[in-house]
């Protein structure tokens, strides 16, 4: 596929996709998300790709959804052709750690694409938020739903309801970002610790991905259990042997995923 709304570097065992549509602040149309979708079925296809970073511009992460696009769907139009579910989710799929690196406006779609990656690193300018009530509808990719978890239900009713942005900081405060960089820093840090992931056993990876995000699904009786049967799994290949060797001997460990 030949990209026109993505920019696609790779960087070792890392991707880096950055949303490319500034002459809309990154909106999110049907063409950004099909070439997205299609970029993540290629990195989860690709052996050699250990972790993803998805990043947008210095002044915007993505500004919402292409209310252009939109605006004049109708609801047999969006029923019909299940408009977000048919191709906006991938991300949430997605074995392969995904880091969202944001600055600037992630608004709308663009909080809620952020909110579908694994955790988020903030720029200092970034602004979060959910501002679809003043278009006569509600967030409609996850936004009432994963904020509400992140950030606790007071503060996402405030959000969702009056549409005030959340700066960097706040987001920071209250968990809906793992750390905030200055904006001279996001790349470089969101690809460090990328580089940190992929370097890392990717069977562990991919475990501990998939149990840190079943902890929002499961009690935790049931999730304890997950956790124990899978840890237990992890015996059954090489790169534990060699990770513990590697501690007991005082050296760097060499995963090879098997």
């Amino acid at each position: 596929m030949t990209l026109q709304t993505l920019i696609v570097e790779r960087h070792g065992a890392v991707t880096l996709i950055r949303l490319n549509r500034p002459e809309a602040l990154n909106a999110l149309n049907g063409q950004l998300m099909d070439e997205l979708t299609a970029t993540l079925d290629e990195t989860e296809a690709d052996a050699s790709v250990r972790c993803v970073v998805i990043t947008g511009s210095d002044r915007a992460f993505a500004a919402g959804a292409d209310i252009k696009e939109m605006a004049s769907k109708s609801y047999a139009d969006v029923f019909t052709e299940d408009f977000i579910t048919a191709n906006w989710e991938r991300v949430t799929r997605c074995r392969k750690p995904v880091i969202a690196a944001v600055a600037g406006y992630a608004l709308g779609g663009g909080c809620e694409l952020a909110m579908m990656c694994d955790f988020i690193i903030a720029a200092d300018n970034a602004r979060f938020g959910q501002p679809e009530i003043n278009l006569g509808v509600i967030p409609g990719a996850g936004g009432t739903q994963r904020l509400t978890r992140f950030v606790g239900k007071s503060k996402a009713m405030d959000m969702v309801l009056t549409a005030r942005m959340m700066n960097a900081e706040e987001a920071n405060q209250c968990g809906l970002v793992s750390r905030v960089v200055p904006l001279a820093d996001l790349i470089s840090t969101a690809m460090e610790a990328a580089q940190k992931i992929a370097a890392l056993s990717p069977n562990s990876v991919m475990i501990a991905k998939e149990l840190v995000g079943a902890a929002y699904e499961a009690p935790l009786s049931q999730g304890v259990k997950m956790e124990r049967r899978l840890f237990h799994s992890l015996f059954a290949f090489d790169d534990q042997k060699e990770g513990m060797a590697a501690f007991v001997e005082k050296r760097p460990a060499k995963f090879t995923g098997k």
